[in-house]
């Protein structure tokens, strides 16, 4: 019987180094080239720009749409919501804020407040505002967004330092917002934040709550005070307009009245000084015209009346007195 063949004789497989080498290295090649094809596009919605850094030197700002950078870190691109109006708030914190700087992490610190007369206040506002230039608003100040929040608030202090808390709860919250606003944005133009404030608005106004039944008082009769005053202003409105009218009537029918009075005596006037001229020519016979005239005034107004002479003689013949006398024609 045959023996086993001897060692050297036998053939083993070859070990394949070479290829595992090869995969070893071409598998995170291949992983690195897919990541920097994906990672070399992006896309900037309509309401944002991109501000594209080469090496962390500002190069340009892309447009909305579709964009091509080169990757590994050699581009980033940042992008930034220029043309969508942002909310801070202060105070409070509302649910599904969607801008990181939108709310606080203690809204209780930012809304307790001195006023200029020593009194304490509860303040609650918003401000909504837009990034007006994107390369200033990244570069110029470090964390824009948390900074804007602190000049908000210290703007808002002073303001409200400036006033009274009668003032601060009542009649003076539309000035408050004003100032306010002026003041935030030459502040953030000066330091070139590159972002343009749109409005201030003033939401909840309270005293702190051991003092806010006393407050509530106080308001509740400063309403009424002013309704009060409206209604007078009102009562005033409607009476001395219509007097006014009744004086003016009454004056320009009383000037009527004596205008016309004048004119009537000076056309008297002028009439008897032509009487007195023709009574000068002629006294007798403008006597005896005046008299006819003043009878032809007289005689139709005393109606069927018979007039005799007492010189006439035997007129009862000739006439019957108890029939009326026809009116001449």
């Amino acid at each position: 019987m045959p023996g086993p063949p001897p060692l050297s004789s036998l053939r083993f497989p070859k070990p394949r180094f070479g290829l595992v080498l090869r995969l070893i290295f071409l598998i995170p090649l291949g992983i690195l080239l897919l990541s920097g094809i994906f990672s070399s596009f992006y896309t900037v919605s309509p309401e944002s720009v991109a501000v594209i850094q080469r090496f962390g030197k500002f190069t340009n700002v892309a447009e909305p749409g579709l964009h091509f950078k080169i990757p590994f870190g050699v581009d980033t691109a940042t992008i930034v919501p220029i043309r969508r109006q942002l909310k801070l708030e202060f105070g409070f914190n509302s649910p599904g804020a969607t801008n990181r700087d939108q709310a606080s992490e203690n809204p209780a610190l930012e809304r307790d407040m001195v006023t200029g007369d020593l009194n304490a206040a509860q303040v609650e506002w918003i401000v909504q505002y837009g990034i007006s230039e994107p390369q200033k608003y990244l570069f110029h100040v470090r964390d824009p967004g948390p900074t804007l929040r602190d000049l908000t608030e210290s703007v808002m202090r002073e303001v409200i330092g400036d006033r009274t808390v009668d003032e601060v709860l009542t009649i003076g919250r539309t000035e408050i917002e004003t100032e306010s606003l002026v003041k935030l944005q030459k502040l953030l133009e000066h330091i070139e934040m590159g972002v343009k404030v749109e409005q201030i608005q003033l939401k909840n106004v309270n005293p702190p709550g051991p003092v806010q039944h006393s407050f509530e008082e106080v308001n509740r009769a400063q309403q009424e005070r002013e309704q009060m005053i409206n209604e007078a202003n009102g009562q005033y409105n409607r009476v001395i307009p219509k007097a006014r009218g009744t004086a003016q009537q009454t004056i320009a029918t009383a000037e009527g009245y004596a205008f016309r009075r004048v004119n009537e005596a000076q056309g008297d006037v002028a009439r008897f000084q032509q009487l007195l001229l023709q009574y000068d020519k002629a006294p007798a016979i403008t006597k005896q015209r005046l008299y006819l005239e003043t009878m032809n005034e007289v005689l139709p107004k005393l109606g069927n009346k018979v007039i005799l002479d007492e010189d006439a003689k035997q007129f009862l013949p000739l006439m019957n007195l108890n029939q009326a006398v026809a009116p001449a024609r």
